[in-house]
């Protein structure tokens, strides 16, 4: 048994930059120990009347539930759980800690990268794989965070189900370790996919997630009640590592899990041989692939949207662009996987897990039924 704890002191001792960790406990207080920041002062205004300002603007439906749910549950912390796709996609010059207080202008406690649940997600992969895949014969199906794959699998090649492990994606997993450390807090994603929302409702992972808002939306947000991205500060904070970082393009995921594995087992007896798709008809070619025989690969990764969910139809950015910078910022980590990575080993610790095996005997926070 690979003892958290152990392996937590093992990431501290590695960790190239010291004094980053000083205050370990602190970077994570705004999820264990969150502020209230109450709405903006404007959004009185906007939540007036139906679905438009009191000029008249127009107002999204998701904008303005997000809007008044902030202003309803003004009692209880608010957090925005941003997925790995939002670097630069409010201007080149906004940085994540920039976009972080931004949030907390609008009457946010805190924002949390869905990166860093990317780690734990990725890190469980990882051990699906040196768990179940000992034979030349044998394969994993991910990608957990993509709903437009995982509905083509169930939809279309069920026989292959056994194959995907009942991971959530992490966005789930996000909004569901929100709501164990905050229990009556409001939890909104922003990301560049439409199919998250529906994620959201679906029955068996519901509550996790509040709401939805597309980087669009967010952006609406900002300018309806004036709120300048550029005139926030830039509270740094490392949490997660480049795994994590580089799940929104095509084969993040697949580059992720296979360099945890190598650091969690280098001499598992099979290696990760990875094959990636993305878009829906090029998915459906790479498991035809794999039925008749044609491909080599044991892990198969599959992205709904072109480039992966950089190429999402509500990102701000060209996809080219948005995946040159998630890999920049994927190069910028202090970490390169989650078991190098102190913050997620701590907080998998707090959550209550003793032992890396002790992730695949879980059945509450990290899986789902698929």
């Amino acid at each position: 048994m690979r003892a958290i704890s152990e392996l937590y002191e093992e990431a501290l001792g590695k960790a190239s930059d010291k004094s980053s960790l000083a205050d370990i406990t602190k970077q994570l207080d705004c999820l264990f120990n969150p502020l209230q920041h109450f709405p903006h002062p404007k959004a009185a205004e906007i939540i007036s009347s139906a679905d438009k300002t009191n000029n008249q603007q127009k107002i999204s439906k998701d904008v303005l539930a997000v809007l008044r749910a902030l202003n309803d549950n003004r009692d209880h912390p608010a957090f925005i759980l941003i997925a790995p796709a939002f670097m630069g996609q409010f201007s080149d010059d906004v940085h994540p800690g920039m976009v972080r207080n931004a949030f907390k202008e609008l009457g946010f406690s805190g924002l949390l990268e869905v990166a860093v649940f990317a780690d734990i997600l990725t890190l469980r992969e990882a051990l699906e794989f040196e768990h179940n895949i000992h034979t030349n014969k044998d394969f994993m199906l991910t990608s957990c965070c993509c709903p437009m794959w995982l509905a083509m699998i169930k939809k279309m090649y069920s026989d292959l189900v056994p194959h995907m492990p009942p991971s959530v994606s992490p966005m789930i997993a996000a909004g569901r370790v929100v709501k164990k450390f905050q229990p009556e807090s409001l939890t909104v994603f922003v990301g560049p996919c439409v199919a998250k929302k529906a994620e959201a409702r679906e029955k068996d992972i519901v509550g996790a997630v509040d709401y939805v808002l597309t980087f669009q939306e967010a952006q609406e947000m900002f300018d309806l009640l004036g709120v300048n991205l550029l005139a926030q500060k830039d509270t740094i904070k490392e949490l997660s590592s480049e795994a994590g970082r580089i799940y929104a393009r095509t084969g993040g995921v697949s580059a992720a899990v296979q360099a945890t594995l190598k650091t969690l087992n280098p001499h598992h007896d099979i290696e990760l041989t990875a094959q990636q798709a993305d878009g829906i008809p090029a998915c459906r070619q790479m498991i035809d692939d794999l039925l008749t025989g044609k491909s080599t690969a044991n892990f198969f990764e599959g992205m709904g949207c072109v480039g992966g969910c950089v190429g999402g139809p509500k990102s701000l950015l060209k996809k080219d662009t948005a995946r040159d910078l998630v890999n920049t910022y994927g190069k910028k980590a202090l970490y390169k996987t989650p078991l190098d990575n102190p913050y997620v080993l701590k907080l998998l610790y707090r959550l209550g897990f003793e032992s890396l095996e002790s992730l695949l005997e879980d059945e509450n926070l990290f899986v789902r039924s698929i």
